[in-house]
């Protein structure tokens, strides 16, 4: 195996990647290293590519990014065992603590000393990554590469979903984008009645139609109050599920839920928003805030779904050879694209 590897590498503070050539990882005795097949470009990414606020606080210079990915283990540690040298997988991005309170508990989703590849510590956008055996999650063979790079964002979507019951509910998703999309597909999957999914982006909203049975609606052009009396929904939304960020969408939601609603929060608004709070309180609406994936019960429901029905291939909607990477996030970039995977094979 060879000792050098690309990585794509957050270089300089400003706007874009570089790749470099950085040594392979040396992993520790608990540790897997994984060659990379395939990356997904995540909203994340995008931030750091776009050095932002938050990516100029948050990600050390010289860090190699990226954490969506499907690979193979190539080497294991001494004290890894249930792994195999060859087997696929994808892997939980998140590397928890194991001091808190909530980690002590299994409940490693909320653990406060959470860190991220790609964020924190070095990344997927390479050839190879070191990642603690505990966060492998093994691909059975039904979910091919290409699906197994996006399962992170998937897991997002399924996280958010599956916050609720949905049997028999009517669903509201503010945002069109490749993780509302999916959330949509994941609501119908098991069994919301309707799904409606709002946007001002008509690009993602016809990928939304065509990758899930939705009721997509441009609300610069439709009013939402006419797509509800269309459904014969008189009291209104059972549960929202919040994508977009966005203080308009989160308010229009409010209004449109039953009392008694329920709203399941994924979305991160550009700094603080005003909030009608009042508004909450009297309609009795419950609140819940997502982040990640529950480590790993989302893991194994969304690979549960996956292979009985659940299909989300066609949200990839471009793929590029890693060599092309500043392609591939030009078109994420432009917000008229679904998933972007970059091939590293």
């Amino acid at each position: 195996m060879t000792n050098e590897m690309k990585a794509l590498v957050k270089a300089k503070p400003e706007v874009g990647l570089w790749m470099e050539h950085r040594p392979v990882p040396e992993i520790g005795p608990d540790d897997v290293l994984i060659r990379i097949r395939k990356t997904g470009i995540c909203g994340t990414d995008i931030h750091i590519w776009n050095w932002d606020d938050w990516a100029a606080k948050t990600v050390p210079l010289g860090l190699i990014t990226g954490h969506e990915f499907a690979g193979e283990i190539v080497d294991k540690g001494r004290n890894v065992e249930g792994l195999a040298i060859g087997q696929r997988c994808s892997g939980e991005g998140h590397l928890i603590g194991r001091q808190s309170r909530q980690s002590r508990a299994g409940k490693f989703h909320l653990d406060p000393a959470t860190r991220g590849i790609g964020v924190n510590e070095p990344g997927a956008f390479a050839g190879y990554l070191r990642l603690p055996a505990f966060n492998v999650v093994p691909l059975p063979d039904e979910i091919e590469d290409e699906v197994g790079a996006i399962l992170d964002p998937l897991g997002n979507a399924v996280h958010t979903a599956l916050s609720f019951d949905l049997v028999g509910e009517d669903v509201l998703i503010t945002g069109a984008g490749p993780i509302g999309i999916m959330a949509g597909a994941v609501a119908r999957h098991v069994g919301a009645r309707h799904v409606v999914i709002t946007d001002v982006n008509p690009a993602r909203l016809a990928l939304a139609a065509e990758v899930a049975d939705v009721v997509p609606v441009n609300v610069a052009q439709e009013d939402l109050r006419d797509v509800m009396a269309r459904l014969k929904m008189a009291q209104g939304f059972d549960v929202g599920l919040e994508m977009s960020g966005n203080q308009a969408a989160m308010d229009q939601m409010v209004e449109a839920l039953v009392m008694g609603g329920r709203i399941a929060l994924l979305g991160i608004p550009p700094g603080k928003s005003p909030v009608d709070w009042s508004r909450i309180v009297f309609k009795a609406i419950t609140i819940k805030g997502v982040y990640g994936r529950e480590i790993f019960e989302t893991w194994y429901k969304m690979i549960a779904m996956l292979q009985n029905g659940l299909d989300v291939r066609r949200v990839i909607t471009h793929r590029f050879p890693v060599d092309q990477f500043r392609d591939g996030f030009e078109v994420m970039r432009s917000g008229k694209s679904g998933k972007v995977v970059l091939d590293w094979s």
